[in-house]
């Protein structure tokens, strides 16, 4: 029985979401607003390169807590597929939702001078308006994703949650690989980056509801425009990654799972 019970659980949830954010909308941030070099040396896969890091510090400092969710997809797949309570599945999601608005907070402080002299731009959500999304397919594209559409956002918010979900189950699987516990981490990390690096052109990669609509209320707050024209906000980067979050852990245990040698 872990010390604190629920409640230090959600405190991890709450701390290691806070991580996850700061690096990964840090990096969004530093990148949109504050170039030291060259246009060509900050690029996308310096943004799937931060955030991929993110990922790894912020497990590693919440995973002996809480087991480091960070994601109300993971929280729902593990639900689903893996024993964990459903009792506490809500105070989970609360827990990451408070964590990632108070993540987009650091940044906010961090970045506060380039943001105002910016125009409070969007560093904090995917999709349309998104500083990245401005930069790759113009300020034009505010109504859609770029060249994509909405239900093709949503389909890549699908695939991209379905190989988080992949790549966290192999990683804990002990009749699988056998890497766990602290090289887990990384390849949950390694994850993350081959998602951003190849499938994260038509939507940003959400992959995580809370990762999107946190930080996505804290800029409405501080004053990005735009945020919640729509309905992109909710579909592609909030329900979609519920979605992709069950389909990878019932496609593990139905295609893996079954076919694992037997622990001796």
């Amino acid at each position: 029985m872990k010390k604190n019970g629920l409640f230090g659980e959600l405190i991890g949830e709450v701390f290691g979401t806070f991580i996850l954010i700061l690096l990964g909308d840090g990096v969004v941030a530093n990148v949109g607003l504050a170039p030291r070099v060259a246009a060509g040396g900050y690029n996308w896969n310096t943004i799937t390169i931060g955030w991929a890091f993110a990922v790894i510090v912020a497990v590693y400092v919440s995973g002996g807590v809480s087991g480091a969710h960070l994601n109300p997809a993971v929280t729902l797949a593990v639900a689903a597929k893996r024993g964990f309570a459903w009792a506490k599945v809500i105070p989970y999601w609360i827990a990451q939702m408070t964590g990632a608005f108070l993540g987009a907070l650091g940044v906010y402080l961090v970045y506060l001078d380039g943001l105002k002299a910016a125009g409070m731009p969007n560093v904090w959500a995917t999709g349309p308006g998104s500083v990245f999304g401005q930069t790759f397919w113009g300020a034009g594209a505010a109504a859609s994703a770029g060249p994509y559409s909405l239900f093709n956002a949503c389909i890549a918010e699908i695939f991209g949650t379905a190989v988080l979900l992949w790549g966290i189950l192999a990683s804990g699987d002990a009749k699988n690989m056998g890497l766990k516990d602290n090289l887990g981490v990384f390849i949950v990390g390694g994850t993350v980056l081959a998602v951003g690096l190849s499938l994260g052109g038509p939507s940003g990669y959400s992959i995580n509801p809370a990762r999107d609509l946190g930080p996505r209320i804290f800029g409405a707050i501080a004053g990005t425009k735009g945020l919640f024209d729509g309905m992109y906000w909710l579909l592609a980067p909030v329900l979609m990654p519920l979605v992709g979050g069950l389909v990878g852990a019932f496609t593990y245990d139905a295609f893996i799972t079954p076919n694992l040698p037997e622990k001796k």
